[in-house]
């Protein structure tokens, strides 16, 4: 394993280095079991504000939800950072002999400069293609609990005040398949925003599951 996570490090440097200082190569270590600081090598990392041993994004939690089997290398999609630049991303999954993943190799280049460039020549570029909201990449596993909390509203469409128990066991749904259960202390922060115990929150997960969740 630190044979084949010292030639990734090689290949995240010469990458690098082709494309220079806007092209961030961050490689996580899933074969510490250490979640809260999965990155172990990270070259230009001020283009996402992120330093070697900093917490998972959520291509991490995913793989950690899914099965390997589920998963398949994630190129080309847009991603943005917490100061609001627009990053074109790649995710790949590095697996042992027993397809197990044990690194995940991404690559994230600034295409802010580039987009501006594209918007002074719409005319040209513009197509009927409706783009996806880029993701946002979390410098920690706190910033990125409170992200996936604000999709999970987003996805209920109204406020906590204003939820149902309905709405609620929808929301936690969702933040169960993607993966926020798997951050320390996450049930905590949960159960106090959506204002219900502990005991709550495990009766909607147990109600997810019987309406079809995972």
């Amino acid at each position: 394993m630190k044979f084949q996570l010292e030639f990734l490090k090689q290949v995240a440097r010469g990458i690098t280095k082709q494309f220079g200082q806007n092209c961030e190569v961050v490689i996580h270590d899933l074969t510490t079991g250490d979640l809260e600081h999965s990155i172990a090598f990270i070259e230009n990392g001020h283009v996402s504000n992120r330093a070697l041993g900093d917490g998972p994004s959520h291509v991490v939690l995913e793989t950690l939800r899914k099965g390997a089997d589920e998963l398949q290398d994630h190129l080309g999609y847009l991603t943005r950072t917490t100061d609001g630049r627009i990053l074109k991303s790649s995710t790949i999954y590095i697996r042992n002999d027993q397809d197990q993943i044990r690194y995940i190799f991404s690559i994230n280049y600034d295409i802010t400069a580039l987009l501006t460039v594209e918007n002074a020549l719409k005319s040209l570029t513009a197509t009927e293609t409706t783009a996806k909201e880029p993701e946002k990449i979390t410098q920690n596993v706190n910033d990125l609990l409170d992200d996936l909390i604000e999709q999970s509203v987003v996805l209920v469409g109204k406020p906590v005040a204003m939820m149902n128990k309905e709405d609620k066991v929808r929301a936690i749904q969702f933040l169960n398949e993607a993966g926020a259960f798997l951050i320390t202390k996450s049930g905590d922060k949960v159960s106090n925003y959506f204002g219900i115990s502990k005991y709550t929150l495990y009766s909607y997960l147990d109600a997810g599951k019987e309406n079809g969740g995972a």
